[in-house]
C-alpha cells in the first residue's frame, strides 16, 4: 500500500473498483469544489463592497474656449472677381498678410479716376457753401440798410408832418384874421351905406368900402383854400408814411426771404457735400477692400474659391484659416436627467481618438492613457439634439494633454461623480436610475459666476 516495492500490484488490482476508495475520493472532490465556490462567493461579496466612482459618459470633440481661436472663414466684404492668389493651402500667414486680390465687377466703380472726380465734386460743393454763406451775409447787410433807410425816411416824413401841422396852425390863425377883417369891412360898408344915404359919405368912399369888402372876402376864400390844401398835404404825408412803411416792409421781407433761401441752399449744399464726402470715403475704403488680408495669424487649411476669374458675392467664404495659437477644450453633451448632478469644477477623464488607452470608468486611478480635465462651462439652454452642452478644459496639474491634438478630434469623456459601492452601482444601472446627487456640505453654496476678463485697449 505504501508502494515502496518494485513489485507493484496496482497493475493487477484496480483500486477504483473498491467502494471505500471511491467514497474517499468523492469526498475530497466535494470539499475542493466547496472551497472553490466559497472562495468565489467571498471574493464576489468583497468585490461588491469595493468603492466605485460614479461617472457620466459622453462623447464629444475638441474645440476651443475662445471664439476667435476656432477655425474661421475668410470672407469678402464686396463682390468681385479673383485676380491673384498670394497663398496656397497649408501656408502660415501673419495677421494682415494678403490672401487674394479682387477686381471690380460693378459698372459704377469702373472709372479709374472715380476718387479724383468725386473729390472735385466735393470741392465744388464746398465752394458753393461759401458762396451761399457770402450771399446770406450780403442779404443781412441789405436788410440792416433797409431797416436804417426806413428809420431815416420815417424821420423825414414825420418832420414834414410837423412842418405842415405848423403851417396849418399858422394858416388857421391867418384865416381867423382874414375873417375878422372881412367882418370889419362888412360892418364899415354897412355904416358907409347908411351915411351915404344920409348924404354924409360920398359915392367914392362907399365904393372904396365895397372894394375893401371884396378884397377881404377874396383873402378869406384864398386862405380857406390854402388851409384846405395844407390839410390835404398833411393827409398825403400820413399816406406817404404808411406807404413808405409798407414799401420798406416788403423790401425787408423780400431780403429776409432771400436770406433764408440762401441759408437753405447753404444747408442743402452742406448735406450734398457730406454725401459726396461719404461717397469719397466709401470709394477709398472700397479700393482697400480689393486686397483681402488675414484677420489673424494661422494656417490656410482650405481654399473654397478656386482659380482666376471666378466671381464671388459679398460675404462669400474664400478660405478657411486655423489660428496657430489656441486654448483647447472638450465639448460634450449630457442628458437632461444628468444635468442637476453637474456643476462647474467637476473633474473628468478623457480619452482622445488616436491615443491608445485602457479605461476603467469606475476606477479612474487604474486607467492608463487617459487625460484629466475640469468642467468650466455648462449651457443654460438645451441644444438642438435635446442635450446640454458642457465645456471641459485641461487639468495640467496631473498630465498635460498631447501637443498634437487638433480641433475636431473625437473624445470620450467620463465626468466623475460620487464614490459608491459596486453593488449599489450595479443596482442603479439595472434600474436605470441617474447617479446620486452630491450630499456634502457644499451643496447649498451658491453657484460661482465666472466673468469674462475685461481687455483694455492700449
Amino acid at each position: 500500500m505504501l508502494n515502496i516495492t518494485e513489485n507493484s500490484i496496482s497493475k493487477e488490482i484496480k483500486i477504483e473498483d473498491f467502494r471505500s476508495y471511491s467514497l474517499l475520493r468523492k469526498s475530497r472532490k466535494q470539499k475542493l469544489t466547496l472551497y472553490i465556490i466559497s472562495s468565489l462567493l467571498i471574493g464576489i461579496f468583497i468585490f461588491l463592497f469595493l468603492p466605485w466612482t460614479q461617472n457620466i459618459y459622453s462623447k464629444g470633440h475638441i474645440t476651443t474656449r475662445l471664439p476667435e481661436q476656432r477655425p474661421q472663414a475668410i470672407q469678402s466684404v464686396i463682390p468681385g472677381r479673383i485676380e491673384k492668389w498670394y497663398v496656397k493651402e497649408g501656408d502660415f500667414v501673419e495677421k494682415g498678410d494678403t490672401i487674394v486680390f479682387l477686381s471690380e465687377i460693378k459698372s459704377e466703380y469702373f472709372d479709374p479716376n472715380l476718387i479724383k472726380r468725386t473729390n472735385d465734386q466735393v470741392n465744388a460743393k464746398s465752394q458753393s457753401i461759401e458762396s451761399y454763406k457770402d450771399k446770406a451775409k450780403a442779404l443781412e447787410s441789405q436788410f440792416i440798410a433797409l431797416k436804417q433807410g426806413l428809420k431815416l425816411k420815417k424821420q423825414q416824413i414825420n418832420n414834414k408832418i410837423i412842418q405842415w401841422k405848423n403851417k396849418i396852425k399858422m394858416d388857421s390863425i391867418d384865416l381867423v384874421a382874414f375873417k375878422t377883417n372881412f367882418e370889419v369891412a362888412k360892418n364899415q360898408l354897412s355904416r358907409n351905406k347908411e351915411l351915404y344915404e344920409k348924404g354924409l359919405k360920398t359915392l367914392s368912399q362907399l365904393q372904396e368900402k365895397e372894394l375893401k369888402l371884396q378884397e377881404a372876402s377874396a383873402k378869406v376864400t384864398v386862405q380857406e383854400n390854402k388851409l384846405l390844401n395844407q390839410r390835404n398835404e398833411l393827409v398825403n404825408l400820413n399816406i406817404e408814411l404808411l406807404s413808405t412803411e409798407r414799401e420798406y416792409s416788403d423790401k425787408m421781407a423780400k431780403s429776409r426771404s432771400e436770406k433764408q433761401s440762401a441759408i437753405s441752399n447753404q444747408l442743402e449744399s452742406v448735406v450734398a457735400t457730406s454725401k459726396l464726402e461719404n461717397k469719397l470715403s466709401n470709394y477709398s475704403a472700397r479700393q482697400k477692400l480689393y486686397y483681402i488680408s488675414a484677420p489673424q495669424s494661422g494656417y490656410i487649411t482650405k481654399t473654397i474659391k478656386k482659380g482666376f476669374g471666378e466671381t464671388i458675392k459679398e460675404g462669400a467664404d474664400i478660405a478657411i484659416i486655423v489660428p496657430d495659437k489656441y486654448d483647447l477644450a472638450v465639448e460634450v453633451y449630457v442628458k437632461p436627467q444628468d444635468l442637476p448632478l453637474l456643476s462647474v469644477g467637476n473633474r473628468a477623464r478623457l480619452r482622445f481618438d488616436g491615443w491608445p488607452a485602457i479605461v476603467i470608468s469606475g476606477w479612474p486611478e487604474s486607467s492608463t492613457g487617459i487625460f484629466s480635465g475640469n468642467v468650466v462651462a455648462i449651457d443654460r439652454f438645451i441644444s438642438d439634439n435635446g442635450k446640454y452642452r458642457l465645456l471641459i478644459s485641461p487639468d495640467n496639474s496631473e498630465k498635460k494633454w498631447p501637443e498634437a491634438l487638433r480641433v475636431g478630434t473625437g473624445t470620450n469623456a467620463f465626468i466623475l461623480l460620487k464614490n459608491v459601492p459596486i453593488w449599489y452601482e450595479i443596482w442603479r444601472q439595472l434600474n436605470g436610475f441617474p447617479p446620486e446627487y452630491y450630499q456634502n456640505l457644499e451643496k447649498n453654496k451658491p453657484e460661482v459666476k465666472r466673468k469674462a476678463p475685461i481687455k483694455t485697449i492700449k
